[in-house]
């Protein structure tokens, strides 16, 4: 909404302009009216709308055409006066003022108009048969106020529509020659029912609407008040209440006929709420709260950002089979202005046989996009409405912003729940089965992937010590000359070479000493395709020599060529390493400590599934 409003008041001299301002400010009718009135501001806490509002004055005797010009650029919404008895006056609205002000005034972003009749104590009869063909030839103007300054009648009104006409104006809600919503109004209109329909079933019932109501309107409705709303829609039209719920039709019919009855306020009000502006986009500020990130901190999504989004998946899972399939993936972003997910996400986190996005993939897609991109993550929980529905300030309050891992270091414990893992090796090593291997994939079902459905990430779920944790990882390209600072920063390092290729493993072995060797970020060497014949490496070193003497955990034979879905013992491991980075190497070597850590990794991830299908049956 705007934080003050500027009306402007011409039309022909003596038609009373001046003396509408001055009686507004003294309430009585002025003895003597200069020949024009100062500008004067209405402070905020005086004014229906509670925004400061400025009145100009426009005086032909005392300005140039070029004033005039400048005043209707500031303009917000501009009153032309004509005096009732005064048909010249009237006249002059068509044949001067309405062509002078559309002259100097962008055709995209015209300002609102406001016929004021003055004079009307003057005449016995109205004005409004002659102006209501001139309201329906102009779509710019809003209304028509016949008043006098004379006796105060319809003096507060005409300031108060001309405010109006600003802060909730018609134009982008309704277009009145078709008596119907404009598109946008409907697009808009069509994501604030959806996101209020929580249980995603095509009617807002009573608990719905009263949440809708107290969201917008901070009261609930009384239930015969609820019923009163309902009784009006059954009373226009068939199909707007179902099983005494509303639907989008009749959700769609109310605002149209808030509008009709001249309450566009309601419709502003519910659209604002919802973060739209005055041309029902979006705001920025809606879509992109402030969130700071100190250096060496990361993001994650909070416990309420993971309920809210659990009851989003819920929602649309119609089946309740604990995935998404394509056409629920579509129904739950059709509150997006675009698709977020492209086919990449199928291979980016853990899918049914089918193919289909589960439940943990789905909260997994969700911490990558907010470990790598916040302000995108911020910018989709908009789209779904988490601070309407969670009655939160902004999206930010779903986000956790991490310690500096430096601290973690030093403090020898994290908090954190994302960590990530860069894999790097030469082309063909094998570092795309690694990440497809980690989604449950074998080397037969990576192969049917389509070459532009690759993704350069996977995250999946992994349990250290039962705790549950996200393991992230990110490919990265095989260029030895640039690896950018994002390339390095990550909580742990995956080498891969191929045991097959005798050329494989120099790569690793430079990448470590060029970049990791003096780095306190743990690296691990993966000989991946270790069901092949292993081949000498062309190095200097043997990869167990070289692990051997920059005291490095010896190679970790890896195959993803297996029946089943190949192991994940190497992931938890990788996490865990990325959990506690300051224990030595000694340590990490034990054999006991895996085993407490792969045990708790399987319990947990058996019992995790449990779970959910136990609260989706109690759902």
């Amino acid at each position: 909404m705007r934080k003050d409003v500027r009306i402007l008041l011409v039309g022909e001299p003596k038609v009373g302009k001046t003396s509408l301002i001055m009686s507004l400010v003294s309430e009585e009718f002025p003895d003597e009216v200069p020949l024009r009135a100062e500008e004067i501001t209405i402070p905020a806490d005086v004014t229906p709308e509670r925004v400061p509002t400025h009145i100009v004055d426009y005086s032909e005797a005392e300005q140039t055409e070029e004033q005039l010009f400048q005043e209707i650029s500031k303009a917000n919404v501009i009153c032309i006066v004509y005096a009732v008895n005064n048909k010249k006056s009237i006249e002059k609205v068509t044949s001067h003022w309405i062509p002078l002000i559309n002259d100097r005034t962008d055709k995209d972003s015209r300002v609102p108009l406001i016929l004021v009749g003055n004079k009307s104590d003057l005449v016995e009869h109205s004005s409004m048969e002659t102006i209501l063909p001139i309201m329906n030839q102009y779509q710019d103007i809003e209304t028509c106020v016949e008043c006098s300054a004379k006796n105060l009648k319809n003096i507060s009104e005409l300031f108060y529509y001309a405010q109006k006409a600003v802060l909730h104006p018609t134009g982008p809600l309704y277009c009145p020659e078709e008596k119907e919503l404009k598109p946008s109004c409907i697009k808009s209109l069509t994501r604030i029912f959806k996101v209020s329909d929580l249980d995603n079933d095509g009617i807002l019932n009573d608990n719905e609407l009263n949440f809708f109501q107290r969201t917008c309107f901070n009261t609930p409705l009384a239930p015969q008040a609820l019923e009163d709303v309902k009784n009006v829609v059954r009373r226009n039209m068939t199909d707007g209440v179902n099983d005494d719920g509303l639907t989008l039709k009749g959700f769609l019919f109310l605002h149209t006929l808030f509008i009709q009855r001249g309450r566009h306020e309601t419709t502003w009000t519910v659209l604002r709420r919802f973060g739209y502006d005055d041309d029902l986009e979006l705001t920025q500020e809606y879509l992109f709260p402030m969130v700071k990130i100190p250096p060496d901190c990361t993001t994650e999504l909070n416990h309420n950002a993971y309920l809210f989004l659990q009851s989003v998946f819920d929602k649309h899972d119609k089946d309740r089979d604990c995935a998404l399939s394509p056409e629920e993936v579509k129904d739950l972003f059709k509150v997006f202005p675009y698709m977020p997910w492209g086919p990449d996400v199928n291979h980016t986190v853990g899918t049914n046989e089918q193919g289909w996005i589960t439940y943990q993939g789905y909260l997994s897609q969700w911490t990558l996009t907010t470990y790598l991109d916040v302000q995108r993550s911020l910018e989709y929980l908009g789209y779904l409405g988490y601070s309407i529905i969670y009655e939160q300030e902004s999206q930010a309050a779903a986000i956790t912003v991490t310690r500096n891992k430096r601290i973690d270091l030093q403090k020898k414990q994290t908090q954190r729940s994302v960590f990530r893992c860069n894999v790097l090796g030469a082309r063909g090593s094998g570092k795309s089965g690694f990440l497809q291997a980690f989604l449950g994939k074998n080397l037969q079902t990576q192969r049917r992937i389509r070459e532009d459905h690759k993704s350069f990430y996977a995250i999946s779920t992994t349990y250290v010590y039962g705790q549950e944790k996200y393991l992230l990882l990110h490919e990265v390209m095989p260029d030895f000359d640039f690896l950018s600072e994002a390339d390095l920063a990550c909580d742990v390092v995956c080498l891969v070479y191929d045991v097959n290729n005798p050329g494989s493993f120099e790569y690793c072995a430079k990448v470590y000493k060029q970049y990791f060797i003096d780095s306190k970020t743990p690296c691990v060497m993966l000989a991946a395709k270790s069901d092949l014949h292993e081949v000498r490496q062309h190095y200097s070193l043997s990869p167990h020599e070289f692990c051997r003497k920059h005291k490095l955990h010896p190679p970790q034979p890896f195959t993803c060529s297996t029946i089943e879905a190949p192991s994940k013992d190497i992931y938890t491991r990788l996490t865990t390493m990325a959990m506690y980075p300051h224990m030595a190497q000694a340590d990490l070597k034990n054999s006991t400590f895996w085993l407490r850590a792969s045990v708790g990794a399987t319990v947990f991830a058996v019992l995790g599934f449990a779970m959910y299908r136990a609260l989706l049956k109690q759902r």
